[in-house]
């Protein structure tokens, strides 16, 4: 196991130039190339970036619950919960025992689709009971009055009756509160929200999202939140990190991003978001093209494609530099670079002066 050292200043979780790969008959599936993010303790992080940026597999590459044919190839995740030196958990097994005992008990996860992640053949308390037996020393009795008061907890009404209910007699705003009370059920330091709220109606949303503000203010506890709805990141974030095609293109504080946007692509995402009072008949701003497949990844800069700034025979040609401007601050693009070729001053809007 590689051994790394780390004071308890340090943050939570540590991920630095993950890779997860999918090897198929068809060539290679760069899912994450190179991820780098850290998660402070007791802050929330949101990742960002439309469908096929690889936010859900580096999720999953933390808890070791990437399917064949896909695996880690290289990078680190360090975690450290408490004092002590932190654990690489790129080295363990994913289904040993000291995975399986982080897996839920220190990080949990919630999921995109409630329906899919619980099972219709258990009641609503099986599931929840098992997952507290799991983790915690408690008896059968002892159990059942956690998961009635998680089930309070998370906002269910009547939660003695619902523990014997079945997810298909929920609706699905109750069943990603159940989700929520089975993630937290062992008080984990890290939760990993991936697009909670995603197939909910808004009402319910933003009910979602002031849950698990107040259980993070509760406990204390991290937050993982991946989204592509840069509203829930507005209201939620202390950082944010911009994904682009398995690769992190920005990073910053919630303020910095979008008040001082520094790649192409995450202006693109903010100039996306429908304005109010922008007046009927105006047309909405989008990013022409699509993400491309990973395994038809473009050479250099994976996002000159749909980069109405990109610069020819630089962009095209050479990856982007990292461009670093403070602790939690920088961003991969040639604009940056005080060596690079612009030919004017570049403002983020896409124009260049």
């Amino acid at each position: 196991m590689r051994q790394m050292r780390m004071s308890h200043d340090e943050p939570l979780l540590a991920i630095d130039g993950l890779k997860t790969h999918f090897f198929t008959r068809e060539g290679t599936v760069r899912a994450v190339d190179g991820v780098s993010l850290t998660v402070p303790r007791g802050k929330t992080v949101c990742v960002v970036g439309e469908s096929g940026c690889g936010k859900s597999v580096t999720a999953r590459s933390v808890l070791g619950l990437v399917d064949e044919p896909g695996r880690i190839i290289d990078g680190r995740i360090a975690w450290q919960p408490g004092a002590g030196e932190p654990v690489d958990l790129t080295t363990l097994d994913p289904k040993g025992e000291r995975m399986r005992r982080i897996r839920g008990g220190e990080i949990s996860m919630v999921f995109q689709e409630p329906m899919a992640s619980l099972s219709p053949m258990y009641t609503i308390g099986d599931q929840l009971i098992e997952t507290i037996r799991l983790h915690l020393p408690l008896g059968k009795e002892e159990a059942r009055d956690r998961a009635v008061e998680q089930l309070r907890r998370v906002g269910i009404p009547r939660p003695e009756e619902r523990l014997d209910a079945y997810s298909f007699q929920l609706s699905g705003g109750m069943c990603q509160r159940v989700m929520i009370a089975i993630a937290l059920a062992a008080d984990p330091a890290l939760l990993i929200a991936d697009e909670p709220t995603t197939a909910l109606d808004v009402t319910t949303q933003a009910r979602i999202i002031d849950l698990l503000r107040d259980l993070q203010a509760e406990t204390g506890m991290s937050v993982l939140f991946i989204t592509h709805d840069l509203g829930v990141v507005a209201e939620i974030a202390d950082e944010v990190v911009v994904m682009y095609l398995g690769t992190v293109v920005e990073r910053g504080g919630v303020d910095e991003i979008f008040h001082d946007p520094k790649h192409p692509y995450t202006n693109a995402l903010l100039g996306s978001i429908p304005r109010m009072g922008a007046g009927a008949g105006r047309r909405l701003a989008t990013i022409r093209g699509n993400v491309p497949h990973p395994s038809d990844r473009p050479a250099g800069c994976p996002f000159h494609p749909r980069c109405d700034a990109a610069i020819g025979g630089v962009c095209d040609v050479s990856d982007p530099p990292h461009i670093v401007f403070g602790e939690a601050r920088s961003v991969r693009c040639v604009l940056h670079d005080d060596g690079a070729a612009v030919g004017g001053d570049f403002r983020v809007d896409g124009e260049r002066a």
